[in-house]
């Protein structure tokens, strides 16, 4: 990622949810390419340590007259948005938790931006907004039916900063529509790190180091050519870097843009498991589960338009590098926790 580290060079941008997991990897790259980041992040996900420049403050987005006063403090005219429930299953059972939290507190973010002069926001969406495409790989133009309610309050989002957009000319947006997000950063300064994780490849590494007694491989008879799901697996750097593209391409181009973000190469269940085993040399337990509720058989990008358009060139690593990355960092993790495990009482 190359930014015009002239023209960045000391600009406030706040960051909503910039301690969790693609946030920090943002962050990261704003504090590298010259800007200043301003993180606002409640931690119910995130860590604090894993923002590695900039200024922290721990708050929550549905806090609107703390947005009003961080933006009228820190000059904000940009605005990128992680804060949000991720978990497709958790979607399913509490679906109103999160319209409340990735919709409506969506919705009082784009009010406080729209009230404070903000001019560029970047959102964090996903492909989970096209549900069940007919057509793979999918494109932005396929039809949006999201078939979970965590894809229902992305949609939601994209729809309320696509009128918003239309009604204030001053404000524009970009929409990263994320396949599945993978791997950590190359140095292990930052990676995943839930408590209870729920990401495929994170579950698999975590068995390989005993912090579960067996993985789950939920849904084996899946109309794919081994059974199981099919994901289009992008390396997180790569993701990070498209948001700094999308900054750029707002502040030049003045116009909204909505951008899936994947490789549009597509990984079963099975072939994760495969390249986790192999990276670790470890031979983990795996059991077949039926089908979580919510989840299509695949989901692979057509990314030719961010290609295009933002001149996005990822480095799309074979996919051992990108679990030799994530193994890199959850044996880190395995390391910092290991002396309280030990701990008496």
């Amino acid at each position: 990622m190359n930014s015009n580290k002239k023209a960045s060079a000391g600009e406030r941008i706040l960051v909503t949810g910039g301690a969790g997991y693609i946030g920090s990897h943002v962050v990261r790259d704003l504090g590298e390419n010259g800007y200043r980041p301003v993180v606002l992040d409640n931690l119910s996900s995130g860590h604090a340590e894993a923002v590695l420049c900039g200024e922290f403050i721990r708050g929550d987005v549905a806090d609107c007259d703390l947005l009003g006063s961080l933006m009228r403090k820190f000059a904000i005219r940009s605005v990128m948005h992680f804060a949000a429930f991720i978990q497709v299953g958790e979607s399913v059972a509490q679906p109103l938790k999160y319209y409340e939290n990735n919709s409506f507190n969506c919705l009082q973010l784009i009010k406080a931006c729209l009230a404070n002069g903000v001019e560029n926001f970047i959102f964090s969406s996903t492909a989970a907004v096209y549900g069940m495409p007919e057509k793979v790989p999918v494109d932005e133009k396929a039809l949006l039916l999201p078939i979970n309610p965590y894809g229902g309050s992305k949609l939601v989002s994209e729809m309320l900063l696509r009128d918003a957009a239309a009604a204030n000319p001053g404000f524009r947006y970009v929409a990263l529509r994320y396949f599945n997000a993978a791997g950590a950063d190359r140095q292990a300064r930052l990676g995943q790190n839930y408590l209870q994780p729920t990401h495929l490849l994170t579950r698999a590494l975590k068995t390989a180091l005993g912090r579960f007694p067996k993985l789950e491989v939920f849904g084996t008879d899946y109309p794919t050519p081994d059974g199981t799901a099919i994901r289009d697996y992008i390396h997180v750097d790569d993701l990070a870097g498209a948001h700094l593209l999308a900054l750029e391409f707002l502040k030049a181009e003045k116009q909204s843009r909505t951008f899936n973000c994947g490789y549009g190469i597509g990984h079963s269940v099975l072939d994760v498991v495969a390249a986790a085993k192999r990276v670790t040399g470890i031979d983990f337990p795996v059991v077949h589960a039926d089908r979580r509720p919510g989840d299509p058989a695949a989901l692979v990008a057509d990314a030719g338009l961010i290609r295009r358009k933002l001149g996005w060139n990822p480095s799309v690593p074979h996919l051992d590098e990108i679990v030799a990355s994530a193994w890199k960092w959850e044996k880190k993790l395995a390391l910092k926790d290991a002396p309280r495990r030990r701990a008496p009482g």
